[in-house]
C-alpha cells in the first residue's frame, strides 16, 4: 500500500500485516525531524519502497543536483527495496509544472530519456524504476506507439519497469488502443512492481485521479498482467477521497488474491 498521512497513526498503532509500503519520498526532502521520526518508525517494522516525482527525467533541462543529493541521503538513511519516478518531465527552463507531462514517442526522446535516465542511476548509485504515464493527448511528431515508446526507453536505459495498470487502461479508453496488446509488448524481465488504481469517468474522457476504487475493467487487465508478470510486487494507489484504511486495505488483498491465482476478486 501506499502509505498515506491519513492511515499513518492506525498503522504504527494497529500494526496490520501489510507486506510493503511505498513512500512519496519528495514529501521527505525538506520536512523536519517530525515527519522523520514517524517514518523511522514505519521503516523499522515495514519494508519500504520510494516513489518520487521530482526527478525530471525527460526534460531538457539539467539534472538537479541538490535535488539528487538529498535524495542520495534519504535512500542510504532509509535504504528502500527499490526507488521509481515517472517517464515524463514535470519542468523546463527552470519552472516547475506541478503536474507529469508526457513526451513525443520518437526515436530521439527514447535516446534523450535513456540518456537522463543513465544520469540518475550513475547520481543514486541504484538502478531505478520508471513508471508508464497516464497520458490525454497524442503528439503529431510520434513515429511508434506508447508501448513500443515505454519498452525502448527501459531496454535503451537498462532501467526497470513500473507497470502501471490503472493507467494502461485509462490511457486505452482516451486514445483508442488495446491494453492487452501492451501487456503483450512489455519485456518480462523489466517489471518489478505494479500499481492499481481508481480512476474518474467523465464525459469524453478517463482522468487518472486514483480516487476510488479499482473498477472491473482494471482488474480484468491486472489478472492478465499477472499471468504475463507472475508474483510480480503491486501497489494499490488512493490518493484522493482517502477512506478509511481498511477500505484501502481490503483493495489491496484482492490484488494478492488475483496474485495468488484466486479466480475471483469479488
Amino acid at each position: 500500500m501506499g502509505l498515506r498521512s491519513p492511515h499513518l497513526s492506525h498503522v504504527l498503532e494497529k500494526k496490520p500485516p501489510v507486506p510493503w509500503f511505498e513512500i512519496m519520498a519528495d514529501n521527505y526532502l525538506h520536512h523536519g525531524e517530525i515527519p522523520h521520526r514517524a517514518l523511522e518508525k514505519m521503516r523499522a517494522r515495514y519494508p519500504i519502497t520510494f516513489h518520487c516525482l521530482g526527478m525530471n527525467l525527460g526534460s531538457t533541462d539539467t539534472l538537479d543536483d541538490g535535488y539528487f543529493k538529498r535524495l542520495s541521503e534519504l535512500i542510504n538513511h532509509y535504504q528502500p527495496q527499490w526507488i521509481s519516478d515517472h517517464l515524463c518531465w514535470v519542468g523546463a527552463n527552470g519552472l516547475q509544472s506541478h503536474d507529469l507531462l508526457p513526451l513525443p514517442y520518437t526515436a530521439e526522446a527514447v535516446s534523450h530519456a535513456a540518456s537522463r535516465i543513465q544520469q540518475a542511476q550513475e547520481k543514486l548509485g541504484h538502478r531505478i524504476l520508471i513508471e508508464n504515464l497516464s497520458g490525454y493527448l497524442r503528439f503529431n511528431q510520434s513515429q511508434m506507439t506508447e508501448w513500443e515508446f515505454v519498452r525502448a526507453v527501459v531496454e535503451k536505459a537498462d532501467c526497470n519497469l513500473l507497470l502501471d495498470i490503472n493507467n494502461i487502461y485509462v490511457n486505452s479508453e482516451n486514445l483508442r488502443f488495446d491494453p492487452y496488446a501492451y501487456i503483450d509488448a512489455m519485456p518480462v524481465d523489466r517489471i518489478k512492481e505494479m500499481h492499481l488504481a481508481g480512476h474518474l469517468r467523465t464525459d469524453g474522457i478517463l482522468v487518472d485521479n486514483h480516487g476510488s476504487a479499482v473498477c472491473d475493467e482494471v482488474w480484468e487487465l491486472y489478472r492478465y498482467a499477472t499471468a504475463r508478470f507472475p508474483r510480480v510486487p503491486t501497489l494499490m494507489e488512493w490518493d484522493l477521497n482517502i477512506p478509511d484504511f481498511e477500505v484501502v486495505w481490503d483493495e489491496a488483498k484482492k490484488a494478492q488474491a488475483v496474485m495468488s491465482g484466486v479466480p475471483s476478486v469479488a
